[in-house]
C-alpha cells in the first residue's frame, strides 16, 4: 500500500490528506525523507562543478522537501492532538532529527563551498534576496560549529543531540501534568461561578468520562476560576497545582531535565567560542547583547512593581474586609482584581463574554484583514486533522493566497497555550508559487457557544498575526519565508494586530450578543476599552519576572540548581509576595522546550516597544485601517520575511526606531517611571 506521506497529494491546494494518514505512516515516512535528504545533500557536496549559488544553495533549499513535507504534517499533529504513538516517535525523532541536522552542518566538503561562495560574494551578482540568503546559510552552519573540528566537533553533535531529546522530554511531561491532573467540583462548588465556567467545567468533565465538573489546569478553564470562585480554598488547590506543573516528584518532573539543558547549552556555547549561551543566542537578534536585554527589562520593571505594589495594597484591604486575616496570597490576586475591576470600571465579565463569541471574533479578525490587505476567506470543506479544526481557503483579488487552518479549542491531547505554525511555508521553487498551508492553535474552553474573555479574544488576535506574517509573506526562498526572522522580531506582526481589536469601530461591528445579535452597548464598550490598562502591574510584573530568571539562566555558568537561581532572581528583584512567575522553570515551555525562546523570552517586551509605535503610524494618519500606511506595513514586515536584517525592516516602515516610552504608555505605566 502506497503511504499517502509520500504519494501525491491531490487535494484542493495540495493540502495532506489528513483521512487516509495513519500513525503507522510516519516513521518510514521520515525514514524515506531522510534518505533522499542525505542522498541530495551529498550530491550537493560532491559535485566536481565550482560552487555557484544555483548548485550549493538553491540546491540546498529542495534537498529536504519530503522530509519538510512530513515533518510539517507530523510536528504540527503532534502538538495539536497528541497520541501514545505520535509521543513516542516524537521521542524516536529527536536524537534522529538532531544527527541528520549535525551531518549537513558537519559535512566539510559542503561547508568549503558555501565558505568560498560567501568569500567571493562581492562577484557572484547576487540580488538582494540570494544575498541576505547566502549570509544567513554561511551563519548557520558557523553557528552550528562548521569550523570545530575532531574531538570539539564530536562533543557538540552529541551535545545537540541529547538537547532535542531533553526538549521533547519536557515538552511531553508537562502535557502528561496536565493531561493528569483534575479538581473535581461538588454542586456546591458552584457557587458562585458565573454560568460560563460552569459549562467549561462540566464539558471538561465530561470529556473525561466523568460525571462531575472539574477544574483542569488549561489557562481558559483556571483563570476564569481563579477570578470567580469565592472558595478560597479551592482557589489555593486549583493555583498550587497550575504553578506545579512539572515539579511534583514523579516520573514527569522537569527540574533535573531543566538542569541538564542549561548545562548542555552553556557547554555548547564555549565550545562555539562564546563565554555565555545569552551571547550566543542573543548575537544574531536585535537585542544583540544580554546587557541590552537586561536593560529593557529593568526600566519597565521599576514602573510595573511600583503599580502593581499600590495594586496589591488595595486587593488587601479588600480580602480583610472580607473578614480574612494574613496576606493577599497569589491565589487571591485575579479574585479580588475581578471585583475591583467590576467595582472601578463596571466590568462584568459574566455580561462581556455573551458579547465575544469565538466565531464574531474570527469574523472581526478577517474583516481587519479584509480591509488592510484585502484579503477574503471562505469555509474549506474536507477532513482535518480533528474535528474542532476548521480551514479557509485565503484569497485576494480572486486569488489563492494560503490555506488558514483554526483549532481553537482546549483538549487532553494538545499541548497548553496559544502558537501559530506553519504545515508548508510560503516559497518559489523552481518558479513554481508554493503557498502556505498556516494553523493557529489556541486552548479556548470549548462551549455551545465558545465565549471568549477579552483576554481570550486578545489572543486569537495575536495568533491571527503570526498567521498574516506567514500568509502575506512573498519571498523566493524558503529560508527566509514567513516567520523566519530574528526571535525578538518576529512578535512585531502579532503583537500589533492586536491592536485592531482595540478600535472601536472593529468592536462596534463584531462584538454582538450572541443570542439576540445585539451590538455591545455603548457604555460596555467605552468602559471596556477605557479598562486597557487595567492591572498591567501585575501582568508586566509576572512577565518581566520570567524573563529576568530565562536571562539569568543563560548569561553565566548554568546553575546547579535552577530553583535555587530563580528563587535567587526573584528575591533580587523584589517581587511582591502575591505575583508568581508566569512561567515557573518547570514548565517554562517557550524556554526548555526547545532553543526557540531560549535567552530569547525577553523578546515579546522587545517587540511591544515596536508595536506599539507601529499602530501609532496608523493613529497618526486618523484612519486605523488607512490604506498607504498598510501597504507599508506588507511592503516592509507582512511579506519581507527576512529577507533583510529586522532593524532595516522596520526602519523601512517607520523612519526612526521606536523608545521604550511607547510601551510605557501602551500599559498604563508612563506616570509610575
Amino acid at each position: 500500500m502506497t503511504n499517502p506521506l509520500l504519494a501525491p497529494w491531490t487535494a484542493a491546494f495540495e493540502m495532506p490528506p489528513f483521512a487516509e494518514i495513519r500513525d503507522t505512516d510516519f516513521a518510514p515516512a521520515f525514514d524515506a525523507g531522510l534518505a533522499e535528504a542525505r542522498a541530495a545533500i551529498a550530491a550537493i557536496a560532491d559535485n566536481p562543478e565550482a560552487p555557484s549559488f544555483a548548485n550549493t544553495i538553491e540546491a540546498m533549499e529542495a534537498a529536504e522537501a519530503t522530509l519538510d513535507r512530513v515533518s510539517g504534517v507530523f510536528y504540527n499533529l503532534a502538538s495539536a492532538d497528541s497520541t501514545e504513538a505520535r509521543e513516542a516517535l516524537m521521542r524516536d525523532l529527536a536524537p534522529k532529527m538532531s544527527a541528520f541536522s549535525s551531518e549537513v552542518t558537519n559535512n566539510a566538503a559542503l561547508f568549503a563551498r558555501i565558505e568560498m561562495l560567501w568569500q567571493t560574494r562581492a562577484d557572484l551578482g547576487l540580488n538582494d534576496e540570494q544575498a541576505r540568503v547566502l549570509e544567513l546559510y554561511h551563519q548557520m552552519f558557523v553557528r552550528s560549529g562548521a569550523r570545530l573540528q575532531g574531538a570539539e566537533a564530536a562533543r557538540l553533535t552529541e551535545v545537540k543531540a541529547r538537547l532535542a531529546v531533553l526538549g521533547t522530554a519536557f515538552s511531553q511531561n508537562i502535557l502528561a501534568e496536565e493531561r493528569d491532573w483534575y479538581m473535581e467540583l461538588a454542586e456546591a462548588d458552584l457557587a458562585g461561578l458565573p454560568d460560563f465556567v460552569v459549562d467549561a467545567a462540566r464539558a471538561a468533565g465530561s470529556e473525561k468520562g466523568l460525571n462531575s465538573p472539574i477544574i483542569t489546569t488549561s489557562r481558559s478553564l483556571i483563570v476564569p476560576f481563579l477570578q470567580f470562585s469565592p472558595k478560597r480554598a479551592l482557589r489555593e488547590k486549583a493555583y498550587e497545582a497550575w504553578v506545579a506543573r512539572g515539579a511534583n516528584g514523579n516520573a514527569h518532573d522537569n527540574r533535573a531535565v531543566a538542569a541538564e539543558i542549561l548545562a548542555l547549552r552553556h557547554e555548547r556555547a564555549q565550545l562555539l567560542g562564546y563565554a555565555s549561551f545569552a551571547d550566543f543566542k542573543l548575537e544574531p537578534e536585535m537585542a544583540k547583547t544580554p546587557a541590552a536585554v537586561r536593560d529593557l527589562l529593568l526600566r519597565v520593571w521599576t514602573p510595573a512593581r511600583a503599580k502593581a505594589e499600590e495594586d496589591a495594597k488595595i486587593l488587601e484591604a479588600m480580602l480583610h474586609a472580607d473578614g480574612v486575616a494574613g496576606p493577599l496570597e497569589p491565589w487571591d490576586w485575579r479574585y479580588y482584581s475581578e471585583k475591583r475591576r467590576k467595582a472601578e470600571h463596571d466590568l462584568d465579565e459574566a455580561a462581556l463574554k455573551p458579547y465575544l463569541s469565538l466565531d464574531a471574533m474570527i469574523a472581526a479578525c478577517f474583516d481587519c484583514a479584509h480591509r488592510l490587505f484585502g484579503l477574503d476567506f471562505t469555509p474549506l470543506d474536507g477532513a482535518l486533522y480533528h474535528p474542532d479544526a476548521r480551514a479557509w481557503d485565503v484569497r485576494r483579488d480572486g486569488k489563492h493566497v494560503a490555506v488558514f487552518i483554526g483549532d481553537y479549542f482546549a483538549r487532553g491531547s494538545k499541548r497548553s497555550g496559544a502558537w501559530c505554525s506553519a504545515m508548508r511555508s510560503q516559497k518559489r521553487a523552481g518558479g513554481q508559487e508554493i503557498t502556505p498551508i498556516v494553523v493557529n492553535v489556541c486552548n479556548f474552553a470549548k462551549g455551545d457557544p465558545c465565549l471568549l474573555s477579552y483576554d481570550d479574544a486578545r489572543t486569537l488576535f495575536h495568533e491571527f498575526g503570526h498567521a498574516l506574517h506567514q500568509m502575506l509573506s512573498n519571498v523566493t526562498y524558503g529560508f527566509i519565508s514567513g516567520t523566519s526572522v530574528a526571535r525578538d522580531f518576529v512578535e512585531l506582526p502579532s503583537q500589533l494586530y492586536e491592536h485592531w481589536l482595540e478600535v472601536p469601530e472593529v468592536l462596534e461591528d463584531h462584538a454582538r450578543h450572541w443570542q439576540t445579535g445585539a451590538p455591545m452597548p455603548a457604555d460596555m464598550l467605552k468602559r471596556l476599552l477605557d479598562a486597557g490598562t487595567y492591572d498591567q502591574g501585575f501582568a508586566t510584573v509576572e512577565f518581566v519576572a520570567s524573563a529576568m530568571v530565562d536571562l539569568a539562566f543563560h548569561e553565566g555558568p548554568a546553575p546547579a540548581d535552577p530553583m535555587q537561581k530563580q528563587a535567587e532572581v526573584l528575591a533580587g528583584l523584589g517581587l511582591p509576595h502575591a505575583i508568581r512567575m508566569r512561567h515557573a522553570t518547570p514548565h517554562f515551555a517557550h524556554v526548555f522546550s526547545g532553543d526557540g525562546y531560549s535567552s530569547g523570552y525577553y523578546s515579546y517586551m522587545w517587540s511591544e516597544v515596536m508595536d506599539a509605535d507601529a499602530f501609532a503610524a496608523f493613529e497618526e494618519t486618523g484612519n486605523a485601517f488607512d490604506p498607504d500606511t498598510a501597504a507599508r506595513l506588507e511592503r516592509f514586515i507582512l511579506s519581507a520575511g527576512g529577507s533583510r536584517p529586522a532593524e532595516d525592516l522596520y526602519l523601512a516602515f517607520r523612519g526612526r526606531m521606536p523608545g521604550v516610552e511607547a510601551l510605557l504608555k501602551g500599559r498604563g505605566l508612563l506616570d509610575a517611571a
